[in-house]
């Protein structure tokens, strides 16, 4: 495929060229088109890239992430729960080797408990029968793996800060226009272009959208006890709060901090002073780390939970946050994310094989089927936690309090849960078994 826009020569360091000078007018062909480079559009370019398939990655971003510095000093403040099943792919990809070499943190246990009551589980990779329940990750050091993997692949060319204005049909498939005037025609069009996508609401495609009432509250902190590679989470009045584990220079002092909580009380916490946030924080979670100090900035993000009424139209497919948005309450997010990635990959790529085409409403089909109920599913299971922890009423508490303890003595129900943890849930695509 030829060049179009502005796009990263094949050496990760190199600088993006300009603009490409044919005329705007000019249509340019690709394989499939994928709108939004992010961690899920980026990682469904490289696995059809390296299968060969001519991919245009587009993106409005004006340049990839500076590789060098991701993963150096400081840690970023939005992070990720990686399950094993999305190291398996990461690794498929090539991306991972570099990502362990920069930052990840292992955690190898969960604790989740009730603020208001006795209810505990705790979890171990023991019981999960893997060796690590998952990593906590910065997600510009996986960002960064995946960018480094695509400026190496010939068949994939990103047009970065290109911003799409139009879908329309196009003979043999789909085309996206652009705001400078160009135009890129594919059998298939993939949008993976946010919670908010533009390309689904140019597509039509309607959302079910529900504000669960909650912000969530993101920061990086420094503890007094050594987390053990723990995830912990506790349930509080308002919402839960979670402080997963970072190891910086070897060290196990560092929390990543999630909590999510009602509108006001994050405004609140947003309000206090370090010293103040951090004994907030330390008094959250019963003191079980110790002195907790706030060594970055903190900020907050509204939290509305989505779902796309379609994932699919011919010629057109949503993957990631495009196709459903869910609450961080146990970091599923990018996973499904992921595993929607892999699993069109998988499926275009034999549809390939076998010669049918890649925009093909069958062909798309099967990727929607085995996507969509495991998306429903997590999404269902999260919002029946958010609820019931949400409750107040006496009763729901000290029954939801007899179940935690249920569940941790029952073995059974916890390796059910482990698997929704661990990612292996369902039908796998090859590149994560």
């Amino acid at each position: 495929m030829s060049a179009v826009g502005k796009e990263r020569p094949m050496e990760a360091s190199a600088e993006p060229q300009g603009h490409d000078e044919r005329p705007a007018g000019v249509a340019e062909h690709a394989e499939v088109v994928v709108v939004g480079a992010g961690m899920v559009g980026a990682a469904l370019a490289c696995l059809l890239g390296q299968a060969g398939v001519e991919v245009a990655l587009v993106d409005a971003r004006e340049s990839l992430l500076d590789h060098e510095a991701v993963g150096r000093g400081q840690p970023g403040m939005r992070v990720s729960a990686l399950t094993p099943v999305s190291q398996r792919l990461l690794e498929r990809l090539g991306a991972w080797e570099w990502m362990a070499a920069r930052r990840i943190s292992p955690y190898r246990f969960m604790q989740v408990w009730d603020a208001e009551g006795s209810g505990e589980v705790s979890f171990s990779a023991e019981q999960a029968g893997v060796a690590k329940l998952g990593h906590i990750v910065e997600n510009d050091v996986t960002q960064a793996a995946l960018e480094r993997r695509l400026v190496a692949l010939p068949s994939v060319r990103l047009l970065l800060g290109a911003r799409v204005t139009g879908l329309t049909d196009a003979e043999g498939g789909r085309c996206v226009h652009l705001a400078d005037g160009r135009r890129l025609v594919a059998p298939l069009v993939v949008a993976a272009d946010g919670a908010r996508s533009p390309l689904r609401e140019l597509a039509g495609i309607e959302t079910r959208q529900r504000d669960t009432g909650h912000r969530a509250m993101v920061t990086t902190v420094k503890v007094a006890r050594p987390h053990g590679e723990v995830a912990r989470q506790a349930f509080l009045p308002t919402g839960p709060l979670a402080f997963l584990p970072l190891r910086l220079n070897g060290e196990s002092d560092h929390c990543s901090i999630v909590w999510s909580t009602s509108p006001e009380e994050a405004e609140r916490l947003l309000g206090l002073a370090p010293e103040a946030l951090g004994e907030a924080l330390a008094a959250a979670i019963g003191h079980r780390l110790g002195e907790v100090t706030v060594v970055d900035r903190a900020v907050a993000f509204p939290l509305v939970q989505r779902h796309a009424e379609r994932y699919v139209l011919p010629g057109l497919a949503l993957v990631g946050d495009a196709a459903h948005s869910i609450h961080p309450l146990a970091g599923q997010g990018v996973n499904l994310g992921l595993m929607d990635a892999a699993v069109l990959a998988e499926e275009l790529l034999a549809a390939r094989r076998r010669g049918a085409a890649l925009g093909d409403e069958r062909v798309l089909a099967r990727y929607a089927r085995r996507r969509r109920g495991d998306n429903a599913g997590m999404l269902a299971l999260m919002d029946g936690f958010r609820l019931l922890f949400g409750a107040r009423h006496p009763a729901l508490a000290l029954a939801r309090n007899l179940g935690m303890g249920a569940v941790d003595r029952l073995t059974p129900l916890k390796r059910l849960l482990l698997q929704q943890a661990t990612g292996h849930r369902g039908r796998l695509p090859r590149t994560c078994r």
